[in-house]
Order: C-alpha cells, then structure tokens, then sequence
C-alpha cells in the first residue's frame, strides 16, 4: 500500500478550501490508502497522471473533483511514499507543477522545493546588473564555503548577482528553504561556522547517510520540520480533521533561524506585523530553551488573560510533553507581579480598573481645584511619575516629561505632586491600589530578594508593544542579566493600550539581537493591502522606543478576495446586511466557529448578537470562553480580538464617532502630543481588528464612516 505524507504548502492551500473541497481532499487520500501501487496506477477516479513538460518529473496530479486536482510527488526509486505538495484548481495545477523542482540539500540532507523556471528567467538579468555594482553581498565568502552548507550550482550562481538583503528578501519565495534560510544567516552576519552549527547540524538528523540519498522516501524522513509522514490508517483522518491547529505552531524556514539560535548573549527582540508568525517563533524559543538543560525554567508572558490562554493552548500542542510543561509558566504580567507581593510582603490592595481610577483622580481635582482635567493627571502619573519609578517630590521636580505636549512650570509640577499624593493616599484608605501600583511594588521586592525563590532561568514575552515601563521592570527583575535572559516580540503597529517604553532606559538593549519578520504568513495580500491602509500618515515609535517602525516590505504569500466596506442609512439595516454577509460565508462551507464579528462597543454586538440568533446562526461572546468546540459565530470588542485569528471577520460600527472614540482621545488643547498618541492607539485599534481575517473581511458602518478608512477604501 502507497503511504502519505503531506508538505507544509499542502496545508497552507488546504485550510483556506472551501468545505465541499476539503471533503472531496479527504475522500481522495482515503482511496489513495487503501489502493496497491498498480491499482493506484490504473483508478481512473483518482485519474493519477504526469505533468507535462514538469521539471521535475515525479511530478504527478490527482482528481479531487471537476474543479480542482492535487499536486502529488511520485517515487521513481521504487518505494512507495508519496508527497502531497498542494490542492490547485485544475487550470492552475498544471502550471504550478510545471515550475517547481524537488531536490534533496547536501547539507541538510531535506527535501526543499524551488520555483527553478523563474530563478532561470531571473539570473541573466540579475547577473549583468551585478556586473555592474560596486559590492555584491556574499562577496566573501567562496564558492567552496557556500557549497559545504548547502548552496548547489543553481542556486550558487543566482546568489553571485545578490546586491543586498532587500534583493535576497525578493529571491525568498523562489529559493530552497534550507539554502535560502543559510544566505540569511550569512547576511546577517553570521560566520560559516556559525551558520553550520545552527542550521546544518541542527537540522541534519543524526542517522542521515554520509551522502545525500535520492531517495523520495528518506528524503521525506529527513524532513520532519517541514513534511508530515501518515503512519497508520487511522492518522489521516486526525490529520485533516485539525489541519490548522498544526499550521499554528509550524514554523518557516525565516522564523526557525530566529526561534533555534544557539544562544543570545543578552535579550533579543523580534518584531512584525501580524501574522509573521511572532507568537509561533516565541513558542518555539520556549521548547529551544527548555531543550538545553534539563532543569531549566521558563517564564511565558503577555498582556491579558485571553492572550496568556491561547498561549498555554498552543504551547501544550507544540510540545506534548508533560515534564518540559511543568517547568513553563504561562501568565501574565500584572498575575506576576500580584503574586510576587503577595509572597514577598503578604498582602496585596485590591486592584481597580480604569474607570475607577478615573473617578479617583476626579474627586482629587475636584478637593485640590486642579486646573487640569483627570485625563490629564491620569495620563502623567502613568506615563511620566510610574514610568520612570518617580518616588518623592524632588525627584519628580527633575524628572523628564519627553512626549508629554504640555510644559509644566516647577510650581505646577509640585500641585501634581499634591494631587499624587492625595490619590494614592485615597487608595489606601479603601484598601485598593492600580495594576500598575502593584508592578511597581513587585519590581521593587525583587530587587532585593533571592532570584532563585521567585525568578526564572529565562522570561519570554509576547504581545510586547502593550507593556508599560512599570511592567518591563518586574520581568528585568525577575530573571538574572546574562545570555537568553528575555526574548521579546511584538508590533509596535499593534499597540492598542497607551504604553510607550524605552527598553535600553530599563536596562535592557537589544543591540545586535533584533530580527524584523516581514512575511505574514496568515491573511490575503488583499486583506493585508487593505489594512495597511489604515496606519498610512501614521508615524509609530519603535518596540523598544528608539526611532520609528515601519511597514515597508511587509508582505502575504497568499491572495484572495478584496474586503468589502459598505455604508448603510441605519443600524437596523447595517445589522442585516450584516446577517446576510455571515449566510453568504455559511453557504461558502464557512463554519460558524471560522466567522467573527467585532465592534467596538458592547451594544453593536448586543444588536448583532440578537439578529443572528433570529436567524438561526449559532453565536457565542468570546468574553464568555467558548471552548474550542464550539462551532458558533464568535462576537468580541475590537480588544478582544487580539491574538484571535478567523478564516472570515465582520468588522461592524466603524463609525465616525467610534473609531475614534472621542472620549478615548485627549483633547488637543490639554495635551497635543497625548492627543496624537490617543488618535494613533484608536488607528492600530481597528488595524489589529482588521487583520484578525485571514480569507474575508467585511467592514460596515451606518452614517458617517470612520475617517481612518479613507485611506484603506
């Protein structure tokens, strides 16, 4: 009997199928199995036939039905072990067969695939424009150098026009994973020898033969990290039935270079936008560094409790071993820090939210007749007095308010210190404090206490952007300076909360250890273009607060459809089309749990939830915590949505006066520079909603529409 396996670009074209195609993949691979060779040669159901004029010629396709073939690669060796590469519609399968060509690494001893007809049609040109520059950027390395790790002729040859790592970025998409993933190494300015240990021996299995074997079968074997191998017959059908759940923690061949490095000499940080697989690379330094020592403990942090679940739900997939899980501890930030002080002091006020530090700050402007609002006062305690752990009223005097837009005469800044004073002082007379107030007080114990009683060997954090300074020194303070002490990602373009950092002003630089992910490897190019659009003008201060990010290059190896925004006369008729977009993804072969609608207040959803219900659709509130079983329409705020991903978004409400909410937004007469801040966080607010879909978004209003979408319509 033939046996299965299955490529990561099977998956990637399989999960966005729509449900009469993927039932249609699944009838297929069942017969595939339970066929002999000979006869799998002779089905004219499954009409097994060569691709002619392929490059590769075990190039074979399959009927799924009238409409879609899959790409399949043969054995010519004599084993029975067979590749699936993809599902492509029938025209497109053909010509995608054509193209590619499987061959084995020298190094590696894997199973990589190029598009060899574009790197022959590139090269020539390539090769007289390199003529012609002043500095090639593998110049230094030999042909000798580049061959031991893997490099063959073809590749060689294209590599020697390569002016600079924007063009290598370019060559990505047409390169073999293992050798494109060996020519960022370099350009990064790894050694040879660097580049050998942490890719060639990391990824060569101990048992490969001493020469690279042409065999379909071994090669497949070779290839764990990409290819997955059926081994009995009742694996397929696990396999389809969660096809995405391992897509969600596979990594590509420009992600593994960053999760499986060695070792960092201090923290390192990654950045990109969503979808670049951040979450996935964090998740994997956590098994890399769990994998070195057998006693080694890791911290894995966020920001909110939802983040922090879908963390500890990923990283149990990704692992499946109970004795490296028990020595992670998945939390987040302000869980840490609640606990420290109650272990370290033995006692902890009672955190309040936002509002109702809000009203706090009010009655003090009110008792002590501020001339500021409590937006104002709210904003410099947290921004300047908490972010720069300012304790007394001299040291306030002195301390700096960079990106605050109003100046504060010394006069001034003593009454704020009095209205500091009286608001902290009303706290502890009800017994209550703020999140941040705790991470202050954590970061403080633990700088005196013992780091083997409470801290870790190493913190990983995720969702990075949204931490405040107050919460950064807890995680400074909870694991020892020294090599792989912190590992951070994030996207300052998804920075929903008002927190702004400098990392190198809390002791933590990541000079020399930053890596930017530009690919994003979950939503359409259509969906990605169209979200961009949301943040154009927009300029966005850097993850660790030094200089600007941006999102030139980033970019989607998938297309689709292009969103749709529409404008309606009324709510009610919102509402409805609303209803019918989800009917319209439903006879697609959308399940309901793929479908998420999100607003930004609770009352669009209440509308949206009920007129669902009347139609038969089955709906559940995210903040309720559905589990993972429940096939129903997810309804969230734009907050919510946050580390969430859909095959189908419904972004619904974006109004004028939602998006951005006014009273969210200093006004620019109290504070300018608070006011751009304001107005930028209510930007990225409905870029994280939008790019939540990774096949279809749908954005909708009544009235006037949000002036953020200008740009994206």
């Amino acid at each position: 009997m033939p046996q299965l396996a299955f490529a990561n670009s099977f998956w990637q074209s399989f999960d966005v199928l729509e449900k009469p195609v993927k039932a249609g993949v699944r009838k297929a691979m069942e017969k595939f199995q339970q066929l002999t060779i000979a006869e799998l040669h002779a089905d004219k159901g499954l009409h097994l036939e060569s691709v002619h004029n392929a490059r590769d010629p075990r190039m074979r396709t399959i009927r799924i039905n009238d409409f879609w073939r899959g790409v399949v690669l043969a054995p010519d060796d004599g084993s029975d072990t067979f590749l699936l590469l993809s599902v492509v519609p029938h025209d497109g399968a053909y010509t995608w067969a054509a193209k590619r060509l499987y061959t084995v690494n020298t190094a590696t001893r894997a199973l990589e695939v190029r598009n060899v007809v574009a790197i022959e049609q590139l090269t020539p040109a390539l090769e007289r424009a390199a003529a012609a520059a002043p500095t090639l950027l593998f110049a230094r390395h030999s042909d000798t150098v580049l061959r031991d790790l893997g490099i063959d002729d073809q590749v060689l040859r294209a590599v020697r026009t390569i002016i600079d790592k924007p063009q290598l970025e370019a060559f990505g998409t047409l390169l073999p994973e293992d050798q494109f993933e060996v020519l960022q190494y370099l350009a990064e300015g790894f050694t040879p020898e660097e580049v050998y240990r942490d890719i060639v021996v990391e990824r060569r299995p101990a048992d490969a033969p001493a020469e690279p074997s042409e065999s379909l079968a071994i090669a497949i074997a070779n290839t764990g990290n990409r290819i997955t191998l059926v081994t009995r017959p009742d694996e397929l059908a696990e396999i389809l039935d969660k096809p995405f759940a391992a897509w969600r923690v596979f990594l590509h061949p420009s992600q593994r270079r960053v999760a499986y490095r060695v070792s960092y000499s201090g923290p390192a940080q990654v950045t990109g936008g969503p979808g670049t697989g951040k979450t996935v690379v964090a998740l994997h330094r956590v098994k890399h560094l769990l994998a070195r020592r057998p006693d080694s403990r890791v911290l894995l942090t966020t920001y909110t409790n939802a983040l922090a679940g879908t963390l500890r739900e990923n990283l149990t997939l990704l692992l499946d071993d109970p004795e490296r899980l028990a020595r992670v501890e998945v939390t987040t930030v302000n869980a840490l820090a609640h606990r420290t002080v109650r272990a370290l002091a033995g006692r902890v006020p009672t955190p309040i939210g936002d509002g109702d530090e809000r009203q706090v700050w009010r009655r003090v402007c009110r008792k002590l007749d501020l001339p500021w609002p409590e937006q104002f006062l709210a904003q410099e305690y947290r921004h300047v007095i908490l972010a720069q752990d300012v304790r007394s009223r001299a040291a306030y005097r002195e301390a700096s308010r960079r990106g605050r837009g109003s100046a504060l005469r010394p006069a001034q800044r003593d009454r704020v210190w009095d209205a500091v004073e009286l608001f902290t002082a009303e706290l502890a007379a009800a017994g209550t404090t703020t999140h941040l107030q705790v991470c202050a007080r954590a970061a403080e114990l633990l700088d005196g206490a013992d780091r083997s009683a409470h801290g870790y060997d190493h913190v990983v954090v995720d969702e990075a952007q949204d931490l405040h300074p107050a919460q950064w020194r807890v995680l400074r303070a909870v694991v020892p300076p020294g090599p792989d002490d912190l590992f951070v990602t994030g996207d300052p373009h998804q920075r929903i909360y008002d927190s702004r950092v400098s990392l190198h002003a809390l002791g933590i630089s990541v000079t020399g250890r930053s890596h930017r992910l530009r690919v994003n490897y979950r939503s359409t190019e259509e969906i990605l273009t169209w979200s961009t659009g949301v943040m154009v003008g927009s300029r966005v201060a850097a993850l660790g607060g030094e200089g600007d990010d941006s999102l030139a290059g980033y970019r989607s190896l998938l297309h689709g459809r292009r969103p749709r925004a529409a404008g309606h006369p009324t709510g009610p008729a919102e509402v409805a089309a609303l209803v019918e977009q989800v009917r319209e993804w439903r006879a697609q072969g959308v399940r309901p749990g793929e479908i998420a609608v999100c607003a930004r207040f609770n009352t669009v959803l209440t509308s949206a939830y009920d007129a669902l219900v009347a139609a038969g659709v089955p709906v559940v509130r995210v903040r309720d915590q559905p589990g993972a079983g429940a096939d129903a329409v997810r309804l969230a705020t734009m907050h919510a949505m946050k580390g969430l991903e859909f095959r189908c978004v419904a972004v619904v409400g974006v109004t004028a006066t939602a998006v951005p909410f006014t009273k969210e937004v200093t006004p620019a007469e109290v504070d300018q520079a608070q006011h751009d801040n304001d107005l930028l966080r209510e930007r990225c607010l409905l870029f994280v909603a939008s790019t939540r879909a990774r096949e279809a978004l749908y954005v909708s209003w009544s009235g006037q529409p949000s002036p953020f979408l200008t740009e994206a319509t």
